[in-house]
């Protein structure tokens, strides 16, 4: 395969934007990684960060902060009034100056866990020290919310609406409402999944809506799930095996598709990282994941003996509910050298530019380490990627990215953690 040559980025800041505190609460600052938590705004950049109650017991223990990036460093501009979340509140942005938190406080206040009512808070962002506009989003009856959200949202920022996930707690659906140009809640539904599904990815173009979602149930396996209760003591044992992705051409008319099972390394004990969704000018909707085909040694050990471990970094293109391109742009094998990919995004720079910022591990074949953050081009055509010259490389992060409202741009924005996982992030890059 030829590849096209990439111009060398430049790393321009790198920085801490704030400290976190464990909540103790099964959550975390990029918990909701489906989501986005970092927007830009012309000039103007802000994130998402929860904020733990000191004292305050678990799981609804934290709250919002919205940061700003100001020329004296990362400014908090407002924070919630009380400890009521468990989950960080996605951001997202609108032409205008139009900011959005999506919220889900808890309603008996005080309480650890129980019902929450989600909601939608509005920020300008050329004021972004003023009271938010608060919007009671509508939902399709039968809806029961609690701190458990897994919560999706995407922004259409050339059309000016907004389309909000929240998960129904008893069953595997996900009830969504549209909040469009006229500032009106027009439209619900909920759509169900073979089974729970959750950390999704949200796509809205033009009333076109996209979801990318991972299965998230206990171990189905009795046999897998004694090894590994034998193994790491942990109770705590759910599973990222089966990959899921449905759409519709309009959600203001019609509600999504059945969905489709894009990839599974169910047979083998594997796990599957759900990591970005796009949509291009043609309608066709592209998915990043990471595959592995089975996720502990010892899992292997015991049940697939002789075989290797794998894992792979794995764009899929969708068009409708059909898959028409499968594209491995890294792979690992255990026992060789080689970069090892660990997390990675979408960015997506003018003219439909397509790349994919990822970190990777592993070491070469002289012995020597690999680990850290590389950028490749993908579309129009695939080049060879180049490594981020970053003094404190992040292994988790997301984008300012175009399902959260942010316009494309020659700029890449992270924001994430690296070997301090309470220690949260941002780095500028230059393409």
């Amino acid at each position: 395969m030829l590849f096209a040559l990439l111009s060398l980025p430049v790393v321009e800041i790198e920085e801490v934007v704030t400290t976190y505190v464990d909540p103790n609460n099964g959550s975390g600052p990029l918990w909701c990684y489906g989501a986005s938590l970092l927007v830009r705004d012309g000039a103007r950049v802000f994130v998402s960060v929860p904020e733990t109650g000191e004292g305050v017991p678990p799981l609804c223990n934290t709250r919002w902060q919205l940061f700003e990036r100001t020329g004296d460093g990362w400014v908090r501009r407002q924070t919630g009034e009380r400890f009521e979340e468990r989950e960080p509140c996605p951001l997202v942005r609108l032409r205008g100056g139009r900011l959005f938190l999506s919220t889900n406080p808890v309603i008996e206040q005080g309480a650890t866990h129980g019902p929450s009512r989600p909601t939608l808070l509005e920020f300008a962002a050329r004021n972004p020290t003023a009271p938010p506009k608060v919007l009671d989003p509508l939902w399709a009856p039968d809806g029961v919310f609690t701190e458990h959200s897994y919560r999706g949202i995407a922004a259409d920022r050339l059309t000016g609406e907004v389309l909000l996930l929240n998960i129904n707690s008893p069953r595997p659906e996900y009830y969504w409402s549209l909040l469009d140009r006229d500032g009106k809640w027009s439209r619900q539904g909920k759509v169900a999944f073979p089974i729970r599904a959750c950390y999704p990815e949200v796509v809205l173009h033009n009333r076109s809506a996209h979801i990318l979602a991972i299965g998230d149930i206990v171990e189905p396996v009795k046999e897998w799930r004694d090894l590994k209760f034998e193994q790491t003591k942990n109770t705590w044992d759910y599973v990222f095996r089966r990959l899921f992705y449905t759409w519709t051409a309009d959600i203001g008319k019609q509600d999504f598709a059945e969905p489709v099972e894009v990839a599974s390394v169910e047979a083998t004990a594997g796990h599957i990282s759900n990591l970005d969704l796009w949509l291009d000018g043609e309608g066709r909707a592209h998915l990043l994941f990471i595959q592995r085909n089975m996720q502990y040694g010892f899992l292997r050990d015991r049940f697939f003996p002789g075989q290797k471990m794998t894992a792979s970094l794995e764009w899929v293109t969708m068009k409708g509910s059909k898959v028409v391109a499968r594209r491995t742009l890294l792979s690992h094998t255990e026992g060789e050298a080689g970069p090892v990919p660990v997390h990675a995004r979408f960015h997506v720079a003018p003219g439909g530019r397509l790349y994919v910022v990822y970190y990777a591990g592993g070491q070469d074949e002289q012995g020597q380490p690999l680990a850290g953050d590389y950028l490749m081009q993908i579309l129009p055509e695939q080049s060879q990627p180049v490594r981020l010259d970053l003094k404190s490389p992040l292994y988790s992060f997301l984008t300012a990215t175009e399902r959260g409202g942010t316009e494309p741009s020659n700029t890449l924005e992270l924001f994430g953690t690296g070997a301090d996982p309470l220690t949260l992030r941002y780095a500028r890059v230059r393409l």
